[in-house]
């Protein structure tokens, strides 16, 4: 099986998309169980009171729920506000939102507050990016001032019509829902469910084909693959890289197996830094993750460093490389952007 592959089929009941590359499962997206709202979802939110020493608020949500907002100038107990969701709280504690609310599309992303008119780096041919332009002009010349636009790297390969289109479509959505900023707490657009974000983020490259039928998880191998998921990862040589979520951190560790060679450490620490933010992203962890890598010469350390940087550069969740601690374990942190697996298969 090979190519870049697009699956969309449903567990559970529940719509569900996996990327395949190759006949490896590069990513995948479920429905997020009942609980906390899910990242994208825009609310209309009401200021509860201020966390002193944090620089925040505690923010009234629908339904009883609380948001949490980094942001804590200009803002008094009563005021309503819109925020946006930007990822999955922990157990216990408030949904992080933030006020810099984005209306993202395959093509375009609206941003209030935010003005100017831009192009993704990636579109790099200038009579294709002038092109873009004009149809960004034309698209946002009616709209506020405040209001700013992105042009995405796949509106690069898309008709100039269905651009347009996008824009426009993002435009009307962005003008309504900031216009509703007075009232009591509201969802006002929900988070995108698993099929529409596949539609929305795995547009670049195109991929050689979109299989949408009933029981296509099973005929492209993606359930098995979501099933290896809950057992260590393989590496080259037989060793294995073990992920395992705790309350407090993601653990990691890495194992040579059956190599005894003097390079053993090194070689499996290097095929589990190009794996591990795959890993991450296909079980949905975030928050801290501290790697135990196999025993290697500390001169080996910047080598390794420079293939996590390159793997997690890549990667499209926000991800920060700490470094070693002085037990000589490797730290980072990562975005919650996403559920845990084993939480979203339980739902």
């Amino acid at each position: 099986m090979k190519g870049r592959i697009i699956v969309l089929d449903h567990i559970e009941g529940q719509p569900a998309a996996a990327l395949m590359q190759d006949g490896r499962l590069e990513d995948l997206l479920l429905h997020p169980a009942d609980g906390p709202p899910a990242p994208g979802a825009i609310f209309r939110a009401v200021v509860d009171r201020p966390v002193k020493g944090q620089g925040g608020v505690f923010l009234k949500l629908p339904e009883g729920q609380s948001g949490f907002l980094r942001q804590a100038k200009g803002l008094a107990p009563g005021q309503a506000l819109l925020v946006q969701v930007t990822g999955y709280a922990e157990p216990g504690k408030a949904v992080p939102v933030t006020s810099r609310v984005l209306f993202k599309s395959r093509h375009a992303i609206v941003t209030p507050d935010a003005p100017g008119l831009n192009i993704s780096r990636r579109i790099r041919d200038e009579d294709l990016r002038d092109g873009l332009l004009e149809i960004a002009h034309e698209a946002m010349a009616d709209v506020p001032e405040r209001f700013g636009l992105i042009l995405r790297s796949a509106a690069g390969q898309a008709d100039p019509d269905e651009v347009f289109a996008d824009i426009e479509a993002m435009r009307d959505l962005a003008g309504h829902v900031m216009a509703e900023v007075a009232g009591v707490p509201e969802l006002l657009v929900d988070a995108p469910d698993p099929h529409l974000m596949a539609w929305r983020d795995w547009a670049d490259p195109a991929p050689d084909q979109v299989a949408d039928h009933p029981g296509c998880f099973e005929d492209l191998g993606v359930l098995d693959a979501i099933d290896a998921l809950q057992d260590p990862a393989p590496l080259p040589g037989g060793g294995a890289m073990f992920v395992e979520p705790t309350r407090a951190l993601v653990a990691v560790d890495v194992n040579t197996g059956a190599d005894t060679s003097p390079a053993a450490g090194l070689k499996a620490n290097i095929a589990a830094a190009r794996d591990l933010p795959r890993q991450l992203r296909l079980r949905g962890l975030g928050g801290q993750i501290v790697v135990d890598f196999a025993p290697m010469a500390k001169k080996d350390r910047r080598q390794l460093e420079q293939v996590l940087r390159a793997a997690f550069k890549s990667d499209s969740i926000d991800s920060t490389l700490l470094g070693w601690t002085p037990l000589g374990h490797y730290e980072l942190t990562r975005k919650r952007e996403r559920q845990p697996l084993s939480e979203s298969l339980s739902a």
